[in-house]
């Protein structure tokens, strides 16, 4: 098992990577003095798979608990769904006392964090991704959040886990599309904080995701101590921490554009990111090498084939409910090198839309 720490003062706490650790999932809360009752919440793909493993560990360890089980996909990170979880919360008379466990990918992870960042003010949880894109992306930096109608994460608060709990051997019952979907988030750490890091994934992605476990082992715990590491600088995204947003702006456009049915998280970062470098290459930022490097990983993590039915003028109106827009501007973070980024609120919309449309004609889109 590999551990390390998001450093923020009272508020820190490890994140543990490994296998057969969902086994040990009611030990470590043991060990945090978790007290009180239990809400363990998954989803229907989830569950059948690891939700007896964990139950047993947890009621092993002497915790009263139980569970609820959600529908998967992006349309249950509503208030819908929030509301279930309230609902069950105070059926089980769950106090201050008592603690969430997130079981699931990234979707279940930000909805059960957020139910757990406004239950009765605040009451404790942990993270248990068990998708390669909540390993190495959402169950780190306690951002917690629902969907809105217009734009992607728009309600929800900054709220830190007890403990990310990290099992790679749920990565062994993974979809493909899933693993793809993780992948463009652990290329994204290389173009914007670690070159040594896109070089070694250059080198060493098989496009079947058919590396050995080490390789994933090694890749989650690099992609998590970088965003420890950004996290413990700038907790609330106030400078550094908006690195992390590359690829998103386009990205959670993208979902929007298409209700949040067609695309998971990571196929749309992944477009996000390609577009974001042709951008940065286009305004002078990144040289032609680069580009081509960057373009060429993306290609080889994949992307899912762009829908029919959307056009640039949902794209750029996706952007007009970005949470991180400040005033009319959009804020972009695009590369300057591999392995940095800059953060752009600066960039004219009618070049955003020319990349678009570009874009576009390329896949005869447009």
């Amino acid at each position: 098992m590999k551990e390390l720490k998001v450093d923020l003062g009272a508020r820190s706490y490890p994140i543990k990577i490994g296998s057969n650790l969902l086994q040990t999932l009611g030990e470590e809360l043991k060990n945090l003095s978790f007290g009180g009752k239990l809400l363990v919440v998954t989803d229907e793909n989830v569950y059948p798979l690891y939700g007896k493993t964990c139950l047993e560990s947890l009621k092993n360890s002497g915790f009263k608990v139980d569970v609820l089980v959600m529908p998967p996909g992006e349309g249950t990170k509503g208030w819908f769904y929030a509301e279930k979880i309230f609902s069950r919360a105070l059926d089980l008379g769950m106090d201050r006392d008592s603690g969430i466990v997130a079981l699931g990918g990234g979707v279940i992870g930000d909805l059960a964090g957020f139910a757990a960042a406004t239950y009765m003010r605040g009451v404790s949880y942990v993270q248990v991704p068990t998708t390669l894109l909540a390993q190495v992306d959402s169950s780190v930096g306690g951002k917690v959040a629902i969907n809105h109608p217009r734009g992607k994460n728009m309600i929800g608060a900054f709220y830190q886990p007890l403990l990310v709990l990290v099992d790679l051997d749920t990565l062994n019952t993974l979809p493909f599309r899933e693993l793809r979907s993780g992948m463009a988030e652990v290329v994204k750490y290389g173009i914007i904080r670690d070159a040594s890091f896109f070089n070694t994934l250059y080198t060493a992605l098989d496009p079947t995701f058919s590396q050995e476990k080490e390789f994933f082992q090694d890749t989650v715990y690099r992609s998590c101590a970088i965003k420890a590491e950004i996290v413990s600088a700038d907790e609330r995204e106030g400078g550094l921490r908006a690195i992390l947003n590359f690829g998103h702006t386009l990205g959670h456009a993208l979902e929007a554009a298409t209700r949040y049915s067609y695309f998971n998280h990571g196929e749309a970062v992944n477009y996000g990111m390609l577009l974001a470098s042709r951008l940065a290459h286009r305004e002078g930022l990144l040289r032609k090498t680069e580009l081509d490097l960057i373009e060429d990983l993306l290609y080889r993590v994949g992307f899912l084939e762009f829908p029919q039915n959307i056009n640039v003028k949902d794209i750029v109106q996706g952007l007009k409910y970005d949470k991180k827009r400040k005033g009319e501007k959009t804020i972009f973070i695009l590369p300057e090198k591999i392995g940095r980024v800059g953060i752009y609120d600066n960039i004219a919309e009618e070049k955003v839309e020319k990349i678009l449309k570009d874009f576009f004609k390329e896949f005869n889109k447009y």
